[in-house]
């Protein structure tokens, strides 16, 4: 047994825009994850009010909700990676509420964001942190054609195994026709 929930897998989980009341609904488990200290290195001091511009987007970032019926499941926002001359670069942040992992809503969400970012024109995704003991989350992001790029040694203070790695991973998006991306 993994710890995980025994759950029914969410096939047609909806994903749409999040919109301006939602974020009543993502606080709860948002800021449940962001005190686990497990997976985000964001402050832990944030209200319901300071949170909110931690995870809504703006344009020409954005926010969506994962939801079955008026139940919000989980979230993701995603943007450009950087501003300027590192804009055609993507990335992304995604967050399912704890009752209900296990379900494929992390997976809805990860497919939903690589599609929405080539629709967008984006060259590649980019995920600057992701916790390298966070093995659910990496194993997702590697079946959805995401590679590790580079491990930054200590870069995380997790609450329970103490300073541990930051992967860098990334996913081209366009065939731009160069060099394949080096092997690690």
């Amino acid at each position: 047994m993994t710890g995980r929930r025994s759950a029914t897998k969410v096939p047609s989980v909806e994903i749409r825009p999040a919109r301006a009341a939602d974020w009543s609904l993502i606080w709860p488990f948002f800021n449940r994850i962001v005190l686990a200290g497990q997976t985000y290195a964001f402050p832990e001091d944030l209200t319901e009010e300071s949170g909110r511009g931690w995870w809504m987007e703006e344009p020409p970032g954005r926010t969506v909700v994962a939801v079955e019926g008026d139940v919000v499941l989980g979230s993701a926002k995603m943007g450009p990676n950087r501003p300027g001359r590192g804009a055609h670069i993507g990335t992304a942040s995604f967050m399912v509420a704890p009752e209900h992992t296990g379900r494929g809503v992390g997976r809805a969400l990860g497919e939903h964001v690589v599609e929405q970012l080539r629709a967008d024109g984006y060259h590649g995704i980019q995920f600057n942190a992701v916790v390298e003991t966070n093995h659910a989350a990496v194993a997702l992001w590697l079946s959805l054609g995401f590679r590790i790029l580079a491990t930054v040694p200590e870069a995380f203070d997790h609450r329970d195994h103490g300073l541990v790695g930051l992967h860098v991973m990334y996913q081209r998006l366009i065939d731009v026709r160069e060099e394949p991306l080096p092997e690690r």
